[in-house]
């Protein structure tokens, strides 16, 4: 997987679109969330990266965080069902317009960050290279799941 950064204005402009294609009524080519709440698992995951506190981090994912980061900045791509933290899960209905609109929200404060290292609350300091990169390869991931 050839690493890409959600800073690239190309590449956001990729990942838009992409996300412009996809409807309420798109169906997941695995796993069990639906379009919106898709949307809302991405936005819940970027507001974290954003500076939003992550809660109830289960004591497996903190003495593994360093195996999580690893696959979380490495280049091979996610393997399809991985399971998430309990954060992130999704099992209610969730609005579509209303998530999309969340996550673009998400994306366009993380785009204005650029240039700027952050702390991610479970993984620690992340170089701008390491954030633009898991910020794509997630979304990526999400958004070929959906096939779009």
């Amino acid at each position: 997987m050839t690493k890409q950064s959600l800073y690239d204005s190309d590449v956001y402009r990729a990942v838009r679109a992409r996300l412009d294609a996809l409807t309420p009524d798109t169906p997941p080519q695995w796993g069990a969330m639906t379009a919106a709440q898709m949307l809302a698992h991405c936005a819940g995951i970027q507001e974290v990266a954003n500076g939003k506190p992550l809660r109830n981090t289960p004591l497996i994912a903190r003495l593994f965080k360093g195996m999580i980061r690893r696959m979380v900045v490495g280049e091979k791509p996610y393997p399809r069902s991985t399971r998430t933290h309990p954060q992130y899960l999704q099992t209610d209905e969730r609005d579509f317009d209303t998530e999309k609109r969340r996550l673009l929200d998400a994306l366009q404060t993380f785009k204005e960050t650029k240039g700027q290292p952050g702390r991610h609350p479970l993984f620690g300091t992340m170089t701008v290279e390491e954030k633009g990169w898991s910020a794509f390869k997630h979304l990526d991931h999400h958004l070929t799941q959906f096939g779009v």
